[in-house]
């Protein structure tokens, strides 16, 4: 796995994460509205202020990068070509096999 792979990876482990925190915290705070609990609003505000910025500087490293994704689809498609020249070679060596065991067979006969 490349280094860009591993960085895109966690970046969107926290974009999610930060999506998940925020959509908790919008329940709890509809929740606690309607059970009539008081609790500061600026506490929430500032909660949900973190989590925004958070979730908006993952989603950024995210983009960042991306091209992690597009490096390991590159080397996919490289390993299959690099596979399907080695199964043609194989089957190559097969058929000149079969075709020395052929002449080999006519030769005894």
């Amino acid at each position: 796995m490349t280094r860009n792979k591993q960085k895109y990876d966690n970046a969107r482990h926290h974009a999610w994460a930060g999506s998940v925190l925020l959509a908790v915290l919008i329940a709890i705070r509809l929740i606690i509205e309607t059970s009539e609990i008081d609790i500061d609003d600026r506490i929430i505000f500032g909660i949900m202020l973190i989590l925004i910025i958070y979730t908006i500087i993952a989603v950024f490293f995210t983009y960042k990068y991306q091209s992690g994704i597009t490096e390991e689809s590159e080397q996919k498609v490289v390993h299959i070509h690099k596979s399907d020249d080695i199964e043609k070679e194989r089957l190559k060596l097969e058929k000149k096999k079969a075709k020395a065991e052929a002449k080999k067979l006519k030769k005894k006969k």
